[in-house]
């Protein structure tokens, strides 16, 4: 079969499809004939060699959409099933950007009924580090929020989140991106930022860092999305990073919500799997909104 698979660390053009085996599910494991995956930030960290893994041939991909092909007992899923899952593996052979994956039975929900592969396969990565962060933050109703990014993947499921659970968003972004941004259920928006000590706690989707942590008022709290990535506390602001983990009844419950249109799946455009190098390097460019979506 075909995968996406990095042998040496650089740019886009390190990537390459390679023919490897058809992996073949363990116990309690299940093996996804993959429909469409997204391309994210995690891949061009792995690519560029962030997490290690020198001298290793890397898979790329977290993110699938499609059908279950074969299971490794016991599992409840059958063969047929449509489904999204997160793959997670920073230093793995194989990831999710191929035709075939195997994931763990407990990564696995059932796929949007309302929406199509293109579009179910944005939401495992980004739908669950949003999720994740926000339960960290562990916000109550009326706390302020800031998003920064939040015209992204992460900051525009998190700006729906936080919103849907009564908490007063303030959405960071270019300034173009204002009216998306307010579509997606900020209160507020900025391009700058706000006030020192302005809000509650910030979601820093956009990795800004330590300019972020002084919009946090004394004793608030703040999240990063980059493993390990986060300042450290001041002002007796709680400091610390998500590092996202397969959920998949946190992931049903976003199916649940993309099928009630409270989630938006956003697709910028997709490509072959045989173009990966291309949607490797529109990405690096920046200005996508939307996920680029690679389709096998």
């Amino acid at each position: 079969m075909r995968a996406v698979v990095v042998r040496t660390f650089g740019g886009p053009e390190v990537v390459e499809v390679a023919d490897v085996a058809v992996p073949e599910p363990g116990p309690r494991q299940v093996r996804i004939k993959v429909a469409a995956g997204a391309l994210n930030p995690v891949d061009v960290a792995v690519r560029a060699g962030f997490f290690g893994g020198a001298g290793k041939v890397l898979g790329l991909g977290w993110d699938v959409a499609g059908t279950v092909d074969a299971v490794g007992a016991p599992t409840a899923w059958e063969v047929g099933d449509a489904v999204v899952a997160l793959v997670p593996g920073v230093t793995d052979p194989l990831g999710a950007h191929a035709e075939y994956v195997v994931v763990d039975a407990d990564a696995v929900a059932k796929a949007p009924v309302s929406v199509d592969a293109v579009h179910a396969g944005t939401l495992p990565l980004n739908g669950l580090t949003a999720l994740q962060a926000l339960d960290q933050l562990e916000l109550a109703p009326g706390a302020s929020l800031l998003v920064t990014g939040a015209a992204g993947a992460v900051g525009g499921f998190a700006v729906q989140l936080a919103a849907r659970r009564g908490i007063e968003v303030v959405g960071q972004a270019r300034a173009g991106d204002e009216e998306l941004v307010r579509s997606l259920g900020a209160a507020r928006f900025t391009a700058d930022g706000v006030e020192p000590g302005g809000v509650d706690a910030v979601l820093d989707a956009a990795v800004l860092g330590e300019p972020a942590l002084e919009w946090v008022r004394d004793g608030g709290a703040f999240m990063g999305v980059r493993p390990g990535g986060h300042p450290g506390p001041v002002r007796g602001v709680r400091t610390a990073s998500v590092s996202v983990r397969p959920d998949a009844a946190q992931l049903a419950e976003l199916v649940r919500l993309v099928d009630e249109g409270v989630l938006t799946l956003r697709v910028a455009r997709t490509y072959a799997l045989e173009e990966s190098a291309k949607a490797h390097a529109r990405l690096a460019e920046g200005g996508v909104r939307g996920r680029l979506v690679l389709v096998p």
